[in-house]
């Protein structure tokens, strides 16, 4: 009887011990069940986020992005290569293989230096672009939306170019595109680099600016004609300062470069006068290797002054380089 006893709470231990067990899994496996919850909305909520690191600070943005506003005419051509719709924009500063941006359905932000803040607040935008010419207004635009700046550096231009659209193609989810653009871009770039290699060209970059002169050199605003495109500078010694070193005919007659490559300021900008032209009459730069050659290559002002750094303005400026030394 009593062997019979202690097996009865033996079975009774046993049961009720099983039950503890049964019941400690089920809660564990309630409990993580729960923690798989809280992790997979927090991988959600990092995966609908991304944060950059970028010249004016750090910022923060959803993707996708619905509505956006630009302060930069080589990151909104940038944007319409890629297909990506914005919502505001300085529209009194674009330049018309862009016209399309001047209608209705866009909203005008104001202008690439004075952005029209109560415009955009009402906007309500989920991101802001801006670049050198917007970025005294970061603070404020920050305020009213994440607002990124997307600047170039001209000593390292194609990185800064290429770190640009790597930022787009993050945030509008069209990286396959992005690396699509770049590896054709880098084809250009060599065949260029290659024939400047070939022809051992020498080369000066003249803005002419209704009747004033200035080049630009190795350091300066458009470095990347002889550090990326491989033109050899006729002067090494040129000042570095962003609007570049004032000449007069006689220096250019002086330098007498292989390869003249000409930027017209006054027919960028709304306000200016076509001037470069005039160029070809003065008797100083017919004295010149690059006149009697025919080596007198006129660049599209508004892809290299407006919408520097865009995927149609940086191809245009590819090709043109390139017919100036296969001319």
């Amino acid at each position: 009887m009593k062997k019979l006893w202690l097996l009865m709470l033996a079975a009774f231990v046993a049961i009720v011990l099983a039950a503890c067990g049964s019941n400690n899994e089920s809660d564990n496996a309630t409990e993580g069940s729960a923690d798989d919850t809280d992790t997979e909305e927090t991988a959600t909520e990092e995966e609908s986020t991304l944060t950059f690191e970028h010249e004016l600070g750090e910022t923060t943005v959803d993707k996708n992005p619905e509505t956006v506003v630009v302060f930069d005419m080589g990151i909104l051509d940038a944007l319409d290569g890629l297909g990506i719709e914005v919502t505001g924009l300085p529209q009194s500063n674009v330049p018309e293989y862009l016209s399309k941006y001047e209608g209705d359905e866009y909203t005008n932000a104001g202008s690439l230096f004075e952005p029209d803040f109560e415009e955009i607040f009402e906007l309500d935008p989920d991101l802001i672009i801006i670049s050198g010419r917007a970025a005294e207004a970061y603070d404020e635009l920050n305020e009213i939306a994440p607002t990124i700046y997307m600047g170039f550096d001209s000593v390292n231009f194609y990185d800064s170019f290429k770190n640009n659209l790597d930022m787009i193609g993050q945030i509008f989810d069209k990286e396959a595109e992005v690396e699509e653009k770049l590896t054709e871009i880098d084809a250009s770039i060599e065949e260029v680099q290659t024939l400047a290699e070939e022809q051992e060209a020498k080369g000066l970059l003249l803005m002419v600016n209704e009747g004033s002169l200035s080049v630009h050199g190795p350091g300066g605003r458009f470095d990347y004609l002889h550090s990326l495109f491989g033109i050899e500078p006729v002067d090494s010694s040129i000042d570095m300062a962003r609007h570049g070193q004032e000449v007069d005919f006689e220096y250019i007659e002086m330098q007498n470069p292989e390869y003249l490559f000409v930027i017209d300021r006054g027919a960028a900008v709304s306000t200016g006068e076509e001037s470069g032209n005039e160029l070809l009459e003065n008797s100083f730069v017919q004295n010149t290797q690059a006149y009697e050659n025919d080596h007198i290559v006129f660049l599209d002002s508004i892809y290299w002054y407006i919408t520097t750094g865009g995927l149609t303005s940086f191809a245009g400026m590819i090709e043109e380089v390139k017919e100036g030394l296969t001319e």
